[in-house]
């Protein structure tokens, strides 16, 4: 069933962010559980979630990208044969 809102801003914010799983009468629940769990970590909800946790200073962000960065240099340059 299908409910359809007046608010129509509202409707597609809820659509956009709605998980819909296709199960066929034949598959089992824990199928259907997979299916799930494999699309909703492919969203990266969860990882949004946890950054979102705590408030991060954008200086403080773009230090740790830069050191990041520096890292994955420095980790190709070593192991570059």
């Amino acid at each position: 069933m299908v409910i359809q809102y007046i608010n129509s801003n509202f409707a597609t914010h809820f659509y956009k962010n709605m998980l819909i799983v296709d199960v066929r009468d034949s598959e089992s629940i824990d199928r259907a559980l997979k299916k799930f769990k494999k699309k909703f970590e492919s969203t990266k909800t969860l990882k949004e979630l946890r950054r979102r946790k705590h408030f991060t200073k954008p200086s403080v962000e773009r230090r740790s990208e830069i050191l990041k960065a520096k890292f994955r240099d420095s980790y190709s340059m070593n192991n570059e044969l």
